[in-house]
């Protein structure tokens, strides 16, 4: 009879257990993985290898691409102009970019009052930016900064204040586009 009853006791208490375990594993299915892959975007990864990519930024408002001349950004070239070949590189696990004037070698950056400038040095905040693919297949590039604050430029190409851009405006819509002569060299695909 003892031996019955410590039977029993013994199987309520694991499947008691069992129900907490379960409960718990439940918890954790609740949990959201866009804000686990917002905090990983946040933070500079050290670990994954560096992308580097070479394009043009077609703005939709200009027609033209964005230019970093030095100091001075602006969305007036052309297509194939060297000052509009942008080195854009990559090195989170997220969306997150700094971009490189391949001639200049200044980064395009954003400043405190919201005004686009280029600087020699790309490591500060400033500098970096999130590429967000939208509904119409453009791109925006928002501050990492300051967020809500956009990378734009008006009809006449030049730079939108950061402030006063929204992600729905067309001064805010860019194309990555190749330069001129130059096509993306596409690996087939291979299953492993």
């Amino acid at each position: 009879m003892y031996s019955l009853l410590s039977a029993c006791t013994c199987l309520c208490l694991h499947s008691l257990l069992l129900c907490f375990q379960v409960q718990m594993f439940l918890a954790e299915e609740n949990v959201d993985f866009r804000i686990h892959v917002e905090n990983q975007t946040r933070a500079r990864d050290d670990v994954s290898r560096k992308q580097l990519r070479l394009y043009q930024l077609y703005s939709r408002t200009s027609g033209k691409h964005i230019q970093v001349l030095g100091r001075r950004i602006s969305a007036k070239g052309e297509d194939g102009d060297k000052y509009a070949q942008l080195l854009v590189e990559t090195d989170t696990f997220g969306s997150q970019v700094r971009i490189k004037g391949k001639e200049t070698d200044f980064y395009l950056c954003m400043n405190r009052k919201g005004k686009l400038v280029g600087k020699p040095d790309g490591t500060s905040k400033e500098c970096v930016f999130i590429e967000k693919v939208l509904e119409n297949n453009y791109t925006a590039l928002m501050s990492a900064k300051y967020s809500g604050w956009y990378v734009g430029f008006t009809k006449k190409g030049r730079p939108r204040k950061g402030p006063k851009t929204q992600e729905n405006q067309q001064d805010v819509h860019f194309m990555k586009r190749y330069p001129k002569g130059q096509v993306e060299l596409q690996k087939p695909f291979k299953y492993t």
